[in-house]
C-alpha cells in the first residue's frame, strides 16, 4: 500500500491527450500498481482533482476510471491546498496565464509542451518557478518512445560511429473536415490560439535533438499553409491561418544536419507516422515509435545508378531489427514516475521548465527563419539568474 498521497490537480485532463496518455496510461495505471516507490521503500500514490470546463465530461470521466474529484472552478483548484501538484494539458495559448496563477499559489509545475506560447512567456515561468523554490518539469515524451530508446542505445554504444546525418519524417493527412472528420481539434489550425505544426513539433524535435542526437545550434526553416479553409467540431467552416507544414535543417554541436519534414498534408507510405534515420560512419539506424532497425558497415549494399534497369536490391532486407528482445513502459507514464520522485528524494528533475523554453526558442527560431528566409542562430538562453 502507498504510504504517501499526492494531490495532484490535473487541467485539461478531458481532451484526447489528457484523458489516453496522462490519466488512462499513467495516472489510473501508476495507481494500480500501487504508487511510485522511491529510494527509501515508501510509495507515493496520486490523487489526482480534474479540472475542466465541462461538468458531464468530467463527471463521466471520472466514473470511467474511478476517480470521484472534480471540479470547473480552475482558481479553487489552484488555492486548495490538498492538491500541492498542478498539471496542465489544456489550451497553449491561455498555459502561461494558469501556470504563474499555479506557481504564486506555491504548487509544483508539471505542463505539457509547449510550455507558453512565445519565449517570453516560457522564460518568464522559469524564472518564476525558481524563485518561488517549486519543483517544475515539462512533458518530453518522445525520448522516452521505444524506438528511440533503442536507437539512443546504439549511439551511445558507439554502433554508428560519428553522426553525419539525421533525419526525421513526421506527419500524416489530416482532414480538412468538410466530406470527412478532423482528426485534430481546431484550435491547431488558428494563430490566435496559438496553432500550428512549427509550434507545436519544433518542442518535439529540440528536446529529441538534443537528448538522442546532438545540441542544436542553428535553424533554417520553410513553413506553409497548405490548406486556409477548414471545418470545425462544430461543422462550421473557419479561415485556417496557421502552419501545416514544415521543413527544416537544423545543425547540431557535433557537425551533424538534421533535416526535418513535419505536415499534417501527407500521406503515409513509411514505416510508422514518425521516423527517425540517423546516419553515421559505422552504420545507421531507423526507428519509428517501437521498433528500430539497423544496417552496419558490412552490411550496407554497393549500389550503382542505373535508370534504365529495375532496382535489383531489396534495401529493407539489408537491414536488421534491433532490441525487438527488449521491453519499456509508456513514455508518459515513465516521466510521471521520474517528475513524482523528483518531488520526494531531492534528486534533480532534468526536463524542467528551462528545457521546456528552449524547444519554445526552436519554434521562435524556425518562424524568424521562416519569415526571414535564412539561417537563423539558436543561442544559449539567458536565465536571468
Amino acid at each position: 500500500m502507498a504510504e504517501i498521497r499526492l494531490g495532484v490537480a490535473m487541467n485539461g485532463v478531458s481532451g484526447r491527450m489528457g484523458t489516453n496518455q496522462h490519466l488512462i496510461r499513467s495516472i489510473a495505471k501508476i495507481c494500480e500498481e500501487g504508487g511510485v516507490a522511491l529510494s527509501d521503500g515508501r510509495r507515493v500514490a496520486p490523487d489526482p482533482l480534474f479540472v475542466g470546463r465541462s461538468e458531464d465530461k468530467l463527471a463521466a470521466l471520472g466514473a470511467a476510471h474511478g476517480f470521484d474529484k472534480w471540479t470547473t472552478d480552475l482558481d479553487a483548484a489552484i488555492r486548495d491546498p490538498d492538491y500541492p501538484l498542478f498539471f496542465d494539458t489544456a489550451s497553449t495559448v491561455h498555459r502561461a496565464e494558469i501556470l504563474r496563477k499555479a506557481i504564486d499559489a506555491g504548487k509544483h509545475i508539471y505542463c505539457e509542451k509547449p510550455s507558453a506560447a512565445t519565449l517570453e512567456d516560457a522564460l518568464d515561468l522559469y524564472r518564476r518557478a525558481e524563485k518561488a523554490g517549486v519543483r517544475h518539469g515539462v512533458v518530453q515524451d518522445k525520448i522516452f518512445l521505444p524506438g528511440l530508446l533503442k536507437m539512443k542505445r546504439l549511439i551511445d554504444d558507439g554502433v554508428l560511429g560519428r553522426l553525419l546525418s539525421v533525419k526525421i519524417d513526421f506527419g500524416y493527412w489530416v482532414f480538412e473536415g468538410d466530406w470527412r472528420r478532423a482528426q485534430r481539434p481546431s484550435w491547431n489550425y488558428r494563430k490566435a490560439d496559438a496553432g500550428g505544426i512549427i509550434l507545436d513539433m519544433m518542442p518535439h524535435w529540440r528536446y529529441v535533438l538534443d537528448n538522442v542526437f546532438g545540441k542544436v545550434r542553428s535553424v533554417v526553416c520553410r513553413g506553409a499553409i497548405n490548406f486556409d479553409r477548414r471545418w470545425d467540431e462544430n461543422d462550421e467552416p473557419y479561415h485556417a491561418d496557421a502552419d501545416d507544414g514544415s521543413c527544416a535543417m537544423i545543425e547540431l554541436d557535433n557537425g551533424a544536419v538534421a533535416q526535418i519534414f513535419a505536415s499534417w498534408c501527407t500521406r503515409v507510405r513509411k514505416d510508422d507516422l514518425v521516423t527517425f534515420h540517423a546516419d553515421g560512419v559505422l552504420g545507421a539506424a531507423v526507428s519509428g515509435l517501437t521498433r528500430c532497425f539497423v544496417q552496419d558497415r558490412e552490411a550496407t549494399p554497393s549500389p550503382v545508378w542505373n535508370p534504365d534497369e529495375p532496382q535489383t536490391i531489396d534495401f529493407f532486407g539489408t537491414w536488421e531489427e534491433y532490441g525487438s528482445d527488449l521491453s519499456f513502459d509508456n513514455g508518459f507514464k515513465t516521466e510521471w514516475e521520474m517528475f513524482i520522485r523528483s518531488l520526494y528524494d531531492d534528486g534533480p528533475f532534468t526536463w524542467n521548465l528551462l528545457e521546456g523554453a528552449k524547444g519554445v526558442q526552436l519554434a521562435e527560431r524556425a518562424m524568424q527563419s521562416w519569415e526571414e528566409r535564412r539561417w537563423i542562430d539558436v543561442e544559449p538562453l539567458e536565465t536571468g539568474r
